[in-house]
């Protein structure tokens, strides 16, 4: 997927991917615990996009949160799908045990 930006970190054994817009309190503070987990994640800024990629990132969206709602984070295709800020649920499935 080319509309997403990669963040790189030493825990690379998920494949994490965020939603987020980019005026979002909330998605900069999931992608603040991440940085801070050394989490390696993917993002999308759904609100800089535009045309026929804005529709198919936003439909890959509703696939996963049929609300559209941001932050939503999809960890390994679905497996895990965390809505939201939530960092004891965000710890527990990327095994931050601090």
């Amino acid at each position: 997927m080319n509309s997403t930006t990669k963040v790189e970190g030493s825990n690379d054994e998920r494949d994490v991917k965020v939603f987020t817009i980019s005026t979002c309190g909330w998605c900069k503070k999931v992608k603040k615990m991440l940085k801070e987990m050394d989490v390696e994640y993917h993002y999308v800024d759904i609100d800089q996009l535009e045309g026929e990629e804005s529709k198919r990132i936003k439909e890959e969206l509703e696939d996963y949160n049929p609300k559209k709602s941001c932050p939503t984070m999809v960890i390994d295709d679905g497996e895990h799908v965390i809505i939201g800020y939530k960092e004891e649920e965000i710890k527990e499935v990327l095994g931050d045990e601090e």
